[in-house]
């Protein structure tokens, strides 16, 4: 794991800032909602927002990663680190919605252009990668929530929080830049029609429902445990700590799994046990069910996505792989941003237990539906 950790270090770099961010985020949603004087259905429509942004930015990625070369990822790194702190100085919801459009925009494209980098390595040495660095993202993700839970406990604010994670951001920016880059296995011949989409599509549609459930959770579980279960900062903070910690988990161990069984069985399984998780952590009595609910989650999800990038991956002609990922991104990504405002237009509805009983429901169409469609198109 060491060497596989030594090949991709630069996209390694980019996953773990990214978790950073998106746990001090997660953890700090009952601020920054509170501070912008926003409702849940409010919250949600700022989410959505933002999320436009991110999706032309996802779709634009393979040309601006085309024209930076090798800088593009320690310079879109480089924005995320300067965009970090604005959502913790957005004092209403016009404010928020232009720091997250911001955020969205860097984020998304750093998403691609990182994905694409892991593909190309994992091309180059023949090894798999993908497990192990969205399980980076899933380990930052978490010790950056439980440290956001303590600061808030301390009274930390979330700008100074954001400050932090922005420092450190751009210190992985710099470490990025001066880290290897694999060779080029696309070209700007290739246009869409050449790629697999009756593959694609499902596979995306099932990444897009895995980010959903993902970063619906990470934004909304700290607040849904501090109104079901009367938490406090720090014991809220562990709603997304653990969905993250479990992931982070479940996707180290991925690389062993996958030499033992096949995505179709991993993904279909893991997508049971995220439903199972949900409806868990949405109805327990107890904080520490809910606890145990969310854990189920993110052990379910967190092979969810990984493996999906590596079913299409290998199925791709190497000149159409960093192309076809891009894609696939783009499809799955939409998932990483529509997760929260989903959530807030069902909690303004009908409470946030709700919204947690849909992303259960979406979790069973995975292996009722897409994984058989998937695995029918990858023959």
């Amino acid at each position: 794991m060491i060497n596989d950790l030594h090949i991709s270090r630069g996209p390694a770099a980019a996953f773990i800032a990214m978790g950073l961010f998106w746990g001090a985020f997660a953890a700090l949603v009952p601020d920054i909602k509170g501070n912008a004087g926003l409702s849940d259905g409010h919250f949600g429509v700022v989410m959505l927002i933002s999320s436009l942004g991110a999706m032309l930015s996802m779709w634009l990625a393979p040309w601006a990663d085309m024209r930076l070369g090798r800088m593009a990822l320690p310079v879109v790194t480089a924005f995320v680190a300067l965009f970090a702190v604005l959502p913790g100085v957005g004092w209403n919801g016009v404010t928020l919605a232009a720091g997250m459009i911001l955020v969205a925009v860097a984020m998304g494209t750093m998403d691609v252009v990182m994905n694409a980098r892991v593909s190309a390595f994992e091309a180059e040495s023949g090894r798999s990668l993908m497990n192990l660095n969205h399980g980076l993202y899933s380990m930052a993700y978490a010790l950056s929530a439980v440290v956001t839970g303590l600061a808030r406990s301390a009274g930390w604010g979330p700008f100074g929080v954001l400050a932090c994670v922005s420092v450190l951001t751009f210190v992985f920016a710099v470490l990025i830049a001066f880290s290897p880059v694999p060779k080029p296995v696309a070209d700007e011949e290739h246009s869409d029609t050449t790629l697999p989409w009756a593959l694609i599509v499902p596979a995306g549609v099932i990444v897009l429902l895995a980010f959903l459930s993902e970063q619906a959770t990470e934004g909304w579980s700290a607040l849904h445990l501090e109104r079901a279960h009367n938490a406090n900062p720090a014991q809220s903070a562990l709603g997304p700590a653990l969905l993250g910690l479990t992931m982070g988990i479940g996707r180290l161990s991925g690389q062993v799994v996958a030499q033992h069984m096949s995505e179709r069985v991993v993904i279909t399984w893991g997508a049971a046990l995220a439903a199972v998780g949900a409806i868990i952590a949405a109805y327990a009595p107890s904080l520490a069910l809910a606890y145990f609910g969310f854990a189920l989650l993110g052990t379910g999800l967190s092979v969810t996505v990984p493996m999906s990038f590596a079913w299409v991956g290998k199925r791709l002609p190497a000149k159409q792989r960093a192309y076809g990922i891009s894609r696939l991104s783009v499809i799955g990504y939409a998932g990483f941003f529509m997760g929260p405002p989903i959530m807030g237009f069902v909690s303004e509805a009908a409470g946030l237990s709700a919204s947690f009983t849909v992303i259960a429901v979406l979790m069973v169409i995975v292996p009722v539906v897409l994984v058989p469609l998937t695995a029918r198109n990858a023959r």
